[in-house]
């Protein structure tokens, strides 16, 4: 590969990852708009042809400092901390044909809460070379091969807020305001991608990631240490340049997801914004890779799409991993509307991997429509009774729309516990045109920080699903708090933010020291 392809094909696999202020409060404006005039011209006037820049997905114009948000309810004492979520919010749109929801420059959204008080909002773009260009800022320091403002996912580790994204660029530091710090390799140890999904396995103190590239006849497993350095690499044989968006991990294994979606160096080639395709002639594996060493062994899947992994875990001989995915085909590209498509609606599953009859047992656990599961993350890789997910009806109608054309049913805003003991669920309902996004789980109580007195450990689900969910009656987003033990009641409490959380990716709640 000649060194302008190869520059091509990072600045193009940097796309891939999944999937206006009010009076009196500062705000930098969107430099060359958000391309509502573009966006106007492309489609005619005609609302629905381009769904990823509409409506909830519709990108804000604005950075946003807010401070003494309003509630509705009372924010827990508990909770100190920072939530935080990232999503593409596209700047400078020029011409939404070529544009690719996915490739929307990163923002992180962040309410700091403590003391019961919501002290602040802010928003704040992740400063890449390209975006401190748009924005007219000087971009300190030489520029990483592949540079992009990361967009998919934002994590703690080690003391320092990561910015993520897979298959290419080096993640991005963000500090407690939200300001970008600068690209991070984890101390110079990090050879080559990251990825947008990690997994902390508590206990052990490890992060791991599973990391891949076009470029590479392999894909890597990854581990950061305590101190945030990679201190293992793995490098296993694939063949075809599957994305491999997640992965799951186990007391004792890696497990690995490879799906008949792969790199299409014609696309990459013409310029694609997603250089990815749906492969008929690429099969569909799972793949077990145990952690202590040894060479992965790999089992046959039915053909459909690996999503996001809820969590995993060792049963005896075999592995069990919970997690959503698409009915075949996906389509990355998507099919004409700015953002990817599917057949289909995604469903939680459960994958019984039985490593000593060789064969994997599929079952659905829920066929509502739903994406974005989590767990209490202090449970990762160890056996859990409880998992949230979240319901968007617009992020469904998006994916399955084709020419402009959205389906003919109705979708649900929603969030979603699930008991996995019992096979129940609870919902959380919010009203039409309220998007729900991605739930992240916080417990009552630090570990660390409990009463004395206390020897009874908590409750799986003692604590707070807490989420932004947009609010029509005023055109922005809340921040809801609910209770996790009381998941379909009124919510704890709504903190009212003064700008919209466009429908987006993944987030973390980040407690203080």
């Amino acid at each position: 590969m000649t060194s302008y392809s190869r520059r091509h094909v990072l600045r193009s696999v940097a796309a891939v990852a999944g999937g206006v202020a009010a009076a009196g409060y500062g705000g930098l404006p969107l430099a060359g708009g958000t391309g509502e005039m573009a966006l106007a011209a492309a489609s005619g006037g005609r609302r629905g042809t381009y769904p990823f820049l509409e409506g909830a997905f519709a990108p804000v114009r604005k950075e946003v400092t807010a401070f003494d948000l309003p509630v509705t309810g009372r924010v827990p004492q508990e909770l100190n901390g920072r939530y935080l979520r990232i999503g593409p919010n596209v700047l400078g749109l020029e011409d939404p044909r070529a544009h690719s929801w996915m490739r929307g420059e990163g923002m992180v959204h962040g309410v700091r809460l403590r003391d019961g008080r919501a002290e602040w909002y802010r928003n704040r773009w992740v400063r890449s070379a390209a975006v401190a260009e748009k924005l007219g800022e000087s971009y300190p320091g030489p520029v990483p091969d592949g540079d992009y403002a990361c967009n998919t996912h934002v994590i703690a580790h080690n003391g320092r807020i990561l910015t993520l994204l897979e298959s290419g660029p080096l993640p991005y530091e963000i500090d407690g305001d939200l300001n970008t710090v600068g690209p991070y390799d984890f101390g110079g140890t990090l050879d080559g991608a990251f990825t947008a999904h990690t997994k902390l396995d508590a206990e052990a103190g490890e992060l791991h990631a599973v990391t891949y590239s076009p470029i590479w006849d392999h894909v890597r497993h990854l581990v950061v240490d305590q101190t945030g350095r990679v201190t293992r690499t793995t490098r296993i044989p694939l063949a075809g340049a599957p994305m491999m968006h997640d992965f799951a991990l186990t007391k004792r294994y890696v497990v690995l997801f490879d799906v008949p979606v792969t790199f299409d160096p014609e696309a990459a080639a013409a310029g694609h914004p997603v250089p990815y395709i749906w492969n008929d002639q690429h099969p569909a594996r799972v793949g077990v890779l145990p952690r202590a060493g040894g060479a992965a062994r790999w089992f046959e899947v039915p053909r459909i799409v690996y999503s996001h992994t809820l969590n995993a875990y060792d049963d005896g001989a075999s592995v069990v991993v919970d997690l959503t995915t698409f009915p075949a085909p996906f389509y990355p590209a998507g099919r004409g509307t700015g953002g990817p498509g599917s057949a289909g609606t995604p469903s939680l599953d459960r994958w019984t991997i039985d490593l000593a009859r060789g064969r994997v047992r599929t079952s659905r656990l829920d066929d509502r429509p739903q994406e974005y599961p989590r767990v209490n993350e202090a449970l990762v890789s160890r056996r859990h009774r409880y998992g949230y997910s979240a319901a968007a009806a617009e992020m469904f109608q998006a994916y399955q729309t084709v020419d402009g054309v959205p389906p003919d049913r109705t979708f649900t805003n929603a969030l979603i516990k699930h008991d996995l003991i019992r096979g129940t669920s609870e919902v959380h309902r919010f009203p039409r045109h309220a998007a729900a996004s991605e739930a992240v789980f916080v417990p009552a109580t630090d570990p660390g920080h409990r009463p004395a007195a206390s020897d009874r450990p908590a409750a799986e689900d003692d604590g707070y699903a807490i989420a932004y969910v947009h609010n029509p009656d005023r055109n922005a987003s809340d921040l809801v708090i609910l209770a996790a033990q009381d998941f379909t009641g009124r919510p704890v409490a709504r903190v009212h933010l003064p700008a919209r959380v466009p429908l987006g990716f993944h987030g973390s709640w980040v407690p203080d020291a």
